[in-house]
């Protein structure tokens, strides 16, 4: 397998916003793939980027996380179990995109990946029964934890997104926000 042979795309809307599509071995004992390989992912980012953690989120059906983002923080994110439905927008004032979203279906059948820049936030809804959501962090400093981020509410009128959902569970910060 060839890393240079891995497919990257941009949003259709928010064209700053990466996809990655790796490849995906399978056979009957279930499959394998690279989630991650500095030398492939540097040739698309900015030079001086450095991923610091990952982290992963089990999430039952029914569950919508988000919108939470900052202004310097990547986040290349994935499902990695499950299903779920992920929404991208563009918060940065200046951009000609300014509130804009873009959904991206993620799977454990495809396992593509998406590359949010900062200034950006993002939500996911759970699609299955259960779900495990994957993200690695790339920032400059310290890390900017919930109560310094930028936090929308997930049915914002203004942003008007489509979610496949009407009353989905919500954590406490995004019922907080109603």
């Amino acid at each position: 397998m060839s890393y240079k042979d891995l497919e990257v795309s941009r949003g259709k809307v928010l064209n700053d916003v990466l996809v990655f599509k790796p490849d995906v071995f399978w056979d009957d004992r279930g499959n394998i793939y690279t989630s991650f390989n500095k030398d492939f992912y540097q040739d698309h980012l900015p030079v001086d980027l450095n991923f610091k953690h990952d982290k992963f989120a089990f999430n039952n059906s029914n569950v919508l996380r988000g919108l939470h983002g900052d202004t310097k923080t990547w986040k290349l994110v994935s499902c990695v179990y499950g299903k779920i439905h992920e929404v991208v927008v563009d918060m940065r004032p200046d951009s000609p995109n300014y509130k804009k979203w873009e959904a991206f279906e993620l799977d454990s059948e495809n396992y593509s990946q998406v590359l949010i820049p900062p200034g950006f936030v993002n939500g996911y809804y759970i699609l299955s029964e259960n779900a495990v959501f994957h993200y690695k962090l790339a920032y400059e400093g310290d890390y900017i934890d919930a109560g310094e981020q930028i936090t929308l509410m997930w049915n914002d009128e203004d942003l008007n997104i489509d979610w496949p959902c009407e009353d989905p569970i919500l954590q406490s910060r995004d019922k907080k926000l109603k």
